[in-house]
């Protein structure tokens, strides 16, 4: 992606945001089972398919809290949940990197060394997830036979849910700002996710380790 300018990068950053509406109406009416692998300098690619993994998250963990299906069926969605969710915080990882290199041309030869508590890419991981509650909770509005009591709370939620929407957007751009005026400087910071890892999870790693070390000492006293 070529040099943006401050008020490019705003308009890309709300377009990424709206875009996320846009596509839970969408995808609730076909959702894709995958997107194509996006260049690591394409914002809107990389925000897509990072509020596709939050969308896809969203449904199984409904599924996995499910109280008329068996075990196997809860098991298989656990796992599901700890994949999507690597691919979840990957993605927000690559969409931090991605703004940074867009937002470093905008700094100033010196900003100051003050680092936000979260970074953009962590904000439009909650603006995704606001989406999702967002459209959920205008489908139980319209819920008729859940009775009018639960249509207004539910209308009332939604009313809240976006005015939050609405104020972390504006923080978000507000913190472009700040980048630019060199007040906070972008930073990439790692989760290193261990639940998925057999290196470092004791749980995937232990009983194989536990395993050899027996078969190490069968071997032994034969």
């Amino acid at each position: 992606m070529s040099y943006l300018s401050l008020a490019d990068l705003r308009r890309l950053f709300t377009a990424c945001a709206e875009a996320q509406t846009e596509e839970v109406k969408r995808w609730h009416q076909a959702a894709p089972e995958t997107l194509p692998a996006p260049e690591a300098d394409d914002l809107p690619a990389l925000a897509q398919a990072q509020h596709l993994a939050n969308f896809r998250l969203w449904h199984v963990e409904d599924d996995a809290r499910a109280t008329d299906v068996g075990p196997e069926v809860i098991a298989r969605c656990k796992r599901d949940i700890d994949r999507l969710n690597q691919q979840r915080n990957d993605l927000i990882e690559q969409v931090d990197t991605c703004l940074v290199s867009l937002i470093l041309p905008l700094l100033p030869v010196q900003p100051k060394d003050r680092i936000n508590t979260e970074t953009l890419g962590s904000a439009l991981d909650r603006l995704s997830i606001l989406a999702l509650k967002i459209y959920h909770m205008d489908e139980q509005a319209r819920r008729q036979e859940a009775g009018p009591e639960h249509q207004a709370a539910c209308r009332d939620k939604a009313e809240v849910l976006r005015r939050q929407r609405a104020d972390l957007l504006a923080a978000a751009l507000d913190l472009l700002d700040e980048y630019a005026r060199g007040d906070k400087r972008p930073v990439v910071y790692r989760q290193f996710k261990m639940y998925n890892d057999p290196r470092l999870n004791p749980r995937l790693y232990g009983p194989r380790l536990s395993g050899a070390a027996r078969a190490g000492d069968g071997a032994s006293e034969e």
